[in-house]
């Protein structure tokens, strides 16, 4: 496949795609379009964020339904409000040339509208699956006839928790239709869940080399944790011009980064879930329309967050799973823009680099974090190309000589010069006037530890404790399972994680010694997929001390009194 032009997609398709600058394909869509108009057999799609899927199952879709028919023909479910806007966006972009209503349902809005707009004309739902499924149980959604079910983002919406929905909600489908199942990742649940409601599903993947952008920079620098934010300052403070998106692990640590990056006077805000819509819009509204330079964000909060001409995505801890960091470095260089990625590393997790090196299929490259006369001196030169380029626009100064020459006819021209750059720059040269080296060293102290989720080195894991844990990999319990689940027990908390054995019925890992206590109070009422968690120390038995009795003395040797005669 050359063109859109040759798919054999409805002229009307091809002239709304042609308006708004679609000429060939991305590799899911050249695979999947086809297969897509020529069968109707179902199919699991393999492909990361930023690749075109909307287009890749919404245009063969919208060819293939009846126009002037009554009833929803179209379910497409995703897993956040975000991503259920922003594919009812494209999809009424596809469709403009044609007489099609796609309705989002989503909460967080008024639910009794978008009941009255499928009641009034409804060819296609987007929808949550939280929402969705309420208005499946309130009667208010008949999904009875349809003819195409979509999943996009599967494996996102079975980690959020909304696999009971899911089968709820697949129940009341028809045994006839076409499934697309859209997926990052083909985990233990996805499987089951295409054997369960899928009928011998077609395969289509598209390999990590076709998704790599090459118009993305991956770059990492190394601190020490405790230097995090400041390195992340003196990114922001050495691209003057950046908009870009810096993504967290917890709720907390978004709110809290956002609220030190705005108290030090930077132009950002913080997109989380514990935000109203009202408020997420908002925020949004605000840095779509480049208001706000930095967004900070979770994954999940960030999901269907499609914002062109991003400079920087940059990522304060790296996420547990590899597969995040394609869908959070791909945000940016899109479009035929050139974009940076750049994480924030801890000592330890130098190794990490290599391994998602493979994942990418580019090659990182290490960056010092500037020194403070370095962003000092960058600022400045910005600050001075800006003034050299200013004009003045038919702007008569001359009208004001007389008081210019009254406030400033006293100075030198240098003094005028000096006077004029340390208004803008005071603050700046004062936050950098004493900055010390951020870049950590070979040697950094192993008791600084990094985030949670990487192997540390020999001298970090020296004061590592061995834990165990009830469940292995016949409760499909993965590495980067476990590290999200202790995550998510101890989200306040770095805790450095070394190697994990997972075995058949228990696992084992180790994790820092110093937050011992703390992790295991923070597993005791913890549940995994309705088991019970069990977390111990390993060998806690065996430095449990017996009590001296007549034979053993209190350090444990033998006493020198005489052994009692039997009777």
């Amino acid at each position: 496949m050359q063109t859109f032009q040759e798919t054999g997609l409805k002229p009307e398709l091809i002239e709304s795609i042609t308006e708004i600058g679609f000429e060939t394909p991305t590799p899911i869509q050249e695979k999947t379009i086809p297969f897509i108009l020529e069968s109707e057999s179902d199919l699991i799609a393999m492909a990361q964020t930023g690749t075109g899927k909307t287009a890749a199952f919404g245009l063969p879709i919208l060819h293939k339904m009846e126009q002037n028919t009554h009833g929803i023909q179209t379910i497409i479910l995703c897993p956040t409000r975000e991503l259920c806007l922003q594919i009812t966006s494209d999809i009424k972009i596809y469709a403009s040339k044609m007489n099609f209503a796609v309705i989002p349902v989503y909460g967080g809005a008024p639910i009794y509208e978008q009941i009255s707009a499928i009641k009034k004309k409804c060819d296609m739902v987007v929808g949550t699956p939280g929402r969705v499924n309420d208005m499946i149980r309130r009667n208010k959604l008949d999904l009875s006839a349809i003819r195409f079910l979509v999943l996009d983002e599967a494996d996102e919406m079975l980690k959020m928790g909304f696999k009971e929905e899911m089968d709820a909600i697949l129940e009341q489908t028809p045994k006839v239709k076409q499934t697309l199942l859209f997926s990052a990742t083909m985990p233990p649940d996805i499987k089951r869940m295409a054997g369960q409601y899928m009928n011998q599903p077609e395969i289509i993947s598209v390999s990590r080399k076709n998704i790599s952008n090459a118009d993305i920079s991956h770059e990492y620098c190394v601190t020490t944790p405790s230097n995090s934010y400041q390195a992340l300052r003196r990114i922001a403070d050495i691209n003057p011009d950046i908009y870009g998106i810096v993504f967290c692990r917890t709720r907390q640590e978004t709110k809290d980064i956002a609220d030190k990056l705005m108290g030090d006077g930077y132009n950002a805000d913080a997109l989380h879930g514990d935000l109203s819509q009202a408020q997420r819009d908002y925020v949004m509204g605000r840095f779509r329309n480049r208001h706000l330079q930095i967004l900070v964000a979770t994954d999940v909060a960030a999901r269907g967050l499609d914002v062109d001409n991003l400079t920087h995505v940059i990522h304060y801890h790296l996420p547990d799973d590899p597969e995040n960091y394609i869908h959070r470095s791909g945000r940016t260089g899109r479009a035929g823009h050139k974009g940076i990625s750049i994480a924030i590393l801890a000592p330890a997790e130098r190794r990490r680099v290599s391994f998602i090196e493979k994942q990418t299929g580019q090659k990182f490259e290490a960056r010092p974090i500037p020194s403070g006369e370095e962003v000092f001196k960058k600022r400045m030169e910005n600050y001075l190309d800006t003034v050299a380029a200013a004009e003045a626009s038919g702007f008569d100064i001359s009208k004001f000589e007389a008081v210019i020459t009254e406030k400033l006819g006293g100075f030198s021209k240098d003094e005028i010069i000096e006077k004029f750059v340390a208004l803008g720059f005071n603050k700046l040269h004062n936050d950098y006037k004493n900055a010390t080296d951020l870049n950590a060293t070979a040697g950094s102290s192993s008791r600084d530890r990094g985030p949670r989720g990487f192997r540390g080195d020999r001298d970090s894991r020296s004061k590592f404790t061995r834990y165990s844990i009830n469940i292995g990999s016949k409760n499909d319990l993965r590495p980067d399972v476990l590290i999200s689940l202790i995550n998510r027990q101890t989200p306040d908390t770095k805790i450095a994680i070394g190697k994990i054995d997972i075995q058949s019925k228990i696992s084992i890992f180790e994790a820092d010694g110093e937050h011992e206590q703390q992790l295991i109070q923070a597993f005791k009422k913890a549940r995994y997929k309705g088991v019970p968690l069990t977390l111990q120390t390993m060998g806690a038995e065996k430095r449990t001390r017996r009590k001296p009795n007549d034979f053993q003395g209190s350090f444990g040797k033998r006493s020198n009194f005489p052994r009692r005669k039997r009777n």
